[in-house]
């Protein structure tokens, strides 16, 4: 039988767990490597620039609707450091899921693809 760890909307969610055997026979279970995906690979959907004082929670609940899909802009963005894209006057991507094609208008700053 599988076991959900994580909700649906988290970033590890789907991710496989593997076990370890520990020198006294005990077993610790850890959440395999999540892979950032290509940014270049994911689908541009809009755009929406970083205002001062904007966090990237902020910006996923005003644009994706859910403040903890922020994992999704530092996808598509390239970022390992999601605070790293918090800088005014930058324009981030928001994109599609790994997998889907299309285009769309996302929320307040999306211009659609």
């Amino acid at each position: 039988m599988s076991v959900e760890r994580f909700p649906p909307n988290s970033r590890y969610a789907g991710i496989a767990t593997a076990e370890l055997k520990t020198a006294d026979g005990g077993t610790r279970v850890f959440l395999r490597r999540r892979f950032i995906p290509d940014p270049a690979s994911l689908v541009t959907a809009g755009e929406v620039p970083v205002q001062a004082g904007d966090r990237l929670d902020r910006i996923a609940a005003d644009n994706l609707g859910d403040p903890v899909q922020f994992w999704h802009i530092a996808d598509g963005n390239g970022a390992q450091i999601p605070g790293e894209l918090e800088t005014p006057g930058r324009v981030l991507r928001l994109t599609l899921p790994a997998g889907l094609s299309g285009g769309g208008n996302f929320g307040n700053g999306g211009s659609g693809a």
